[in-house]
């Protein structure tokens, strides 16, 4: 029986984690998951020690203000985990918790598999090498990652993009817009404003500002907004005065982006979600003045959205810090709603995109990995007791 422990700190790393311990499962129905998630992590059968909830934030600023809580839990997880001495722990992104976390397991003798290292090549690339002491496998899901890691002395497997098979739709257009409340036949703007508390208190006013230009210059304009789990409804007030007809959706962000024509996306995972369903978008982020100051001297991109790095183009225009307001947001969200041309255009190159990134199976191949992991770790030990 294998004893594998999970580690994710977010929405988007509770959905892939939820997807390898399926794979896993599939695997070996024998094998037992242990971890730190959320909900669709525990749905896929996992027993969660803790959960991320209150813990997920972005920008040195705002990880401080949580720090306590993230002290409390690294403790309550490393005891769980010398107590049960897992086969492998599989640390999935959420860097800085994680780094300490699997430098834990090491210390325990467990060895570390590292699903969806942190973007480090953007903005931390000292730490390329301290990922490697940290991990004894590294599985990426962007193609160009494993050249980046092998000119770091890394070596790094690509698995391919779990989103490409988790990204599916549960009904028609027109099916899912009466559900919702909304008009097929109506112009629909999608709006994802992130899925941390402090990116949407960031992102979700000046998204909710844009809407009155937007509605003047697209007649009959509607808005989809997917809302992810966990999120206070008074994060969402902005959208109280919206001029147009809204519909605020939850858990299904993929049907939301298959029924718009374009979408407005806080930088992340939703930007390859939004390549995946060929919607165009607009790339926004913000985050607190101070945490931009202290944090741009270190980024070695000219991109922030994940879908340019990708492409090796900007496909995607970005709004960032002060570039990103009402009025160059209805600017860029009119464009592609009305110019059929850079639709068209658009559209072609997040086609592309999705060619990129694997095809299906990036959860199987990493559970694969992980389960190789463990059978190496077991020869070993009996190796030791011979």
């Amino acid at each position: 029986m294998a004893r594998v422990f999970i580690s994710c700190g977010e929405p988007s790393g509770d959905l892939y984690a939820a997807a390898l311990a399926d794979r896993l499962k599939a695997l070996d129905p024998s094998v037992q998951v242990t971890g730190f998630g959320g909900e669709r992590l525990r749905e896929a059968g996992a027993r969660l020690v803790g959960d991320f909830h209150g813990l997920a934030v972005t920008g040195l600023v705002e990880a401080v203000r949580v720090l306590p809580r993230s002290l409390a839990m690294y403790r309550r997880l490393v005891r769980a985990a010398r107590d049960e001495r897992p086969d492998v722990f599989v640390a999935i992104d959420f860097p800085d918790f994680n780094f300490r976390l699997a430098a834990a397991m090491r210390r325990l003798g467990v060895p570390v598999v590292y699903y969806i290292p942190p973007q480090l090549w953007a903005w931390r690339r000292g730490r390329l090498r301290t990922l490697a002491k940290l991990a004894d496998r590294i599985l990426v899901i962007f193609p160009f990652e494993p050249g980046i890691y092998q000119a770091a002395g890394t070596p790094a497997t690509f698995v391919g993009h779990p989103l490409v098979e988790l990204a599916g739709t549960s009904s028609s257009r027109e099916a899912f817009l009466a559900e919702v409340g909304l008009d097929a036949s109506r112009p629909t703007l999608a709006l994802l404003p992130g899925s941390r508390p402090n990116e949407v208190r960031q992102i979700l006013p000046t998204l909710a500002s844009s809407l009155r230009s937007i509605a003047g210059q697209v007649p009959g304009l509607q808005v989809l907004v997917a809302r992810a789990p966990g999120l206070a409804d008074e994060l969402f007030a902005p959208l109280r005065s919206a001029p147009v007809p809204v519909a605020i959706v939850e858990r299904r962000t993929d049907d939301v982006l298959a029924s718009a024509e374009a979408v407005v996306t806080a930088s992340g995972t939703a930007t390859v979600q939004a390549a995946i369903h060929a919607c165009p978008m607009v790339v926004v982020y913000r985050v607190s003045p101070l945490t931009y100051r202290l944090l741009r001297p270190f980024v070695h991109v000219n991109e922030i959205g994940m879908v340019n790095l990708v492409a090796g183009s900007r496909v995607a225009p970005e709004l960032v810090q002060d570039a990103f307001t009402p009025d160059a947001t209805a600017v860029e969200a009119v464009r592609l709603l009305t110019d059929a041309a850079a639709r068209r255009e658009t559209k072609a190159a997040l086609e592309r995109v999705r060619g990129l990134l694997g095809g299906e199976g990036a959860s199987r191949r990493a559970a694969e990995a992980v389960l190789e992991m463990v059978g190496k770790r077991r020869e070993r030990l009996v190796v030791a007791s011979g």
